[in-house]
């Protein structure tokens, strides 16, 4: 167990999430496929996959799904508009269908869901399975792997924060389209509704997925079906899948044509989504969706809007609600703000997620996590980046005021999350997959070419509102960073501190043995290795030990799940002793009360009553010889000084714990 992850587990300092203990995914799971073979096992009866697809149409597509509200607009209305021109009406949808082909279709459902680990996604599930196969392939490489991926996951924390705002804003400004009237209730009603959305979160995700997840097969057939409205009025626009307007959109407007690129974007926002959410549904369902309801809904949309424009280019201020008879606009409001809520919900909980994946594999501090659900994995609460969140949007939405504003701060997070995916997705098809060059090479320079393509327009609106996404992306990645090299460096601390086992058990033979009391007493153990320094206190002051002795140690596995049979790992030491290695995946969360359960399968047997846990409360001092900078230092000692509390994450009796402190160095 490498010093970074020793640490990572102190359960006096930087350790995994807190949360109620999670129960073990049924092999029936959608979430615990492994590769094709588990898929098939997950999803064998077609009416669970058929279930399963629909419940994703809310929870995986709800962003992409809504983004006809603003895609067009942008190109046509926002800051950087292009002309209403027939080439450049045409030449946009070009460009918005070829980015749903190529980027969503291609790479993600067709190729990027095949590199699950063990039926999971996202970007953190991506280098949990490569970084182990990178390791021996020089230092350089594999830092700068790691640093990518922890850069793209600070990146969603952006997009996480700005795509709830945009998303029920634009739907609310939909009001615009029906009466001027309706200007100073837009931003007051934008705030409350964000106001309860988050504070709903608390009842889980479950629960609202089933009030509002049906309205969102409502939704796709409703936009679908005003597409083809217009479709009809206007027939030629569906000449716009024909790449060559795309071309030709180019070589009219140069460099603008670039800028224009940066709104386009908007149609693919929630491409990421389809990967991080993977491990919830599978990959069958999600493709299922996809091909059948939700690309066929938006390319009809998007058809209508642009046929909309070809005959009514005073429309363009808003061409999604253009499309709604007037009679129908006020109930289509309502539908946009529910489906909004609804893609807002996808990307808060991918949030909570990312959080909970962070703390686990060391790149942040305890926090504390609430199980929504005692029978549905992965539906978690975290209070703390809720609030967070819920002051960041409604400040966003006070500060920018529009959907336009926010727009230019929307597409640089995901955009360089989808390029850096790609490169870590390169590591995955040569390495692991061991595809020939010849074949990986051109896959992925495609995929380049158009996340490269994405990532420099959006950065040409960084002025706009894009250093709103870079900044906040800057600080989680500066406190990710400074979280694991403090983490290592107390590692290394305490690896100085520590004594060999073997010396202290041979210890006790050769002197007078110490008076044993009966019962366990159960020592945190940083290394799975060395005598505990909590130990070695204990011993020193009170000059007694339990008859049973059990040092447990807590290590993080770089796959989603660790099954209850391959948990633990027990070693009897003699004289009482015994070493207690416990394995758990970066989507779970550690429960001392099930360790010590399934350690009696063990031969271990303990009664909770004459049992006390002993664990390890450090002061950091930063006058130490550690290379870190003083000021990462100090952020360290306050970020683990706020640490959750280690015996309610552990779900340890507090009438059972004993805290012993000491005073660190860095």
């Amino acid at each position: 167990m490498s010093p970074d992850s020793q640490a990572a587990h102190r359960p006096d300092s930087p350790a995994p999430a807190q949360a109620a203990p999670q129960h073990e995914p049924l092999p029936s799971s959608p979430a615990v496929g492994n590769g094709d073979n588990g898929e098939g096992r997950a999803h064998h009866a077609s009416g669970r996959t058929m279930g399963l697809a629909l419940a994703a149409l809310g929870v995986v597509y709800g962003d992409i799904g809504t983004s006809p509200l603003y895609t067009v607009k942008e190109c046509f209305h926002g800051p950087h508009a292009v002309a209403l021109l027939p080439v450049n009406i045409m030449g946009v949808l070009s460009l918005i269908l070829w980015s749903l082909f190529i980027v969503v279709s291609l790479k993600y459902v067709m190729f990027v869901m095949r590199a699950d680990n063990k039926g999971e996604g996202g970007i953190f599930a991506l280098l949990a399975l490569v970084k182990s196969s990178v390791e021996g392939t020089g230092k350089k490489r594999h830092t700068l792997l790691i640093s990518s991926a922890m850069f793209g996951a600070a990146l969603l924390y952006g997009d996480g924060i700005i795509t709830p705002a945009i998303s029920v804003l634009s739907a609310m400004e939909g009001m615009n389209v029906a009466t001027d009237a309706a200007e100073p209730f837009i931003l007051p009603g934008t705030c409350i509704i964000l106001m309860l959305l988050f504070m709903m979160q608390k009842h889980g995700t479950e629960r609202i997925g089933k009030v509002f997840g049906p309205l969102m097969i409502l939704w796709f057939a409703v936009i679908a079906a005003l597409g083809v409205a217009s479709i009809t009025q206007r027939p030629e626009i569906l000449a716009a899948v024909n790449p060559v307007h795309a071309v030709r959109f180019f070589v009219e407007n140069h460099l603008h044509g670039m800028v224009v690129l940066g709104s386009v974007v908007l149609c693919i926002t929630g491409g990421e989504a389809l990967y991080a959410d993977m491990g919830h549904f599978g990959r069958q369902p999600i493709r299922m969706s996809w091909y059948t309801v939700v690309l066929p809904s938006l390319m009809l949309n998007y058809f209508g809007q642009g046929a909309l424009l070809l005959a009514k280019p005073d429309m363009a201020f808003n061409p999604f609600f253009g499309l709604v008879p007037q009679v129908l606009l006020y109930p289509m409001v309502a539908l946009a703000t529910i489906a909004t809520v609804i893609a807002s919900q996808a990307m808060i909980s991918g949030v909570y997620s990312l959080t909970q994946q962070a703390v686990q594999l060391g790149y942040c501090p305890r926090i504390r996590i609430i199980n929504t659900s005692a029978e549905t994995k992965g539906q978690i609460y975290l209070p703390g980046v809720n609030n967070a969140m819920m002051l960041a949007c409604i400040g966003l939405v006070l500060a920018f005021k529009s959907s336009s504003g926010l727009a230019g701060a929307y597409g640089i997070a995901v955009t360089a999350t989808m390029a850096i995916t790609s490169v870590i997705f390169f590591f995955v098809v040569h390495t692991l997959w061991r595809w020939p060059m010849w074949k990986t090479a051109p896959l992925i320079a495609l995929f380049l070419v158009f996340d490269v393509a994405y990532l420099g327009s959006n950065l040409l609106k960084i002025l706009d509102g894009g250093w709103f996404t870079l900044t906040v992306a800057a600080l989680i990645m500066a406190a990710m960073a400074t979280w694991r090299d403090g983490k290592a460096a107390l590692g290394r601390q305490f690896q100085s501190m520590g004594l060999p086992l073997e010396l202290f058990l041979n210890s006790m033979v050769a002197g007078k043995p110490p008076l044993r009391i009966p019962g366990t007493g159960v020592f945190m153990s940083v290394s799975a290795t060395g005598t505990p320094i909590t130990l070695l206190h204990h011993y020193k002051h009170n000059k007694v030990l339990h008859e049973q002795v059990l040092l447990l140690s807590i290590s993080s596995a770089e796959t989603p799940f660790v099954s209850g049979k391959e948990r633990l790992q027990v070693t009897s030491l003699g004289h009482g002793f015994f070493r207690i290695i416990a394995r758990y995946g970066f989507m779970q969360t550690p429960s001392v009360p099930e360790i010590l359960r399934l350690a009696g399968a063990h031969g271990l047997h303990m009664d909770m009553a004459s049992t006390s846990f002993y664990l390890g409360r450090e002061t950091l001092l930063t006058g130490g010889t550690s290379r870190m900078m003083r000021w990462r230092k100090s952020l360290f000692a306050f970020m683990s000084r706020n640490a959750w509390n280690a015996t309610t994450f552990f779900g340890i009796p507090p009438g059972r714990v004993v805290e012993l402190g000491t005073q660190v160095e860095l």
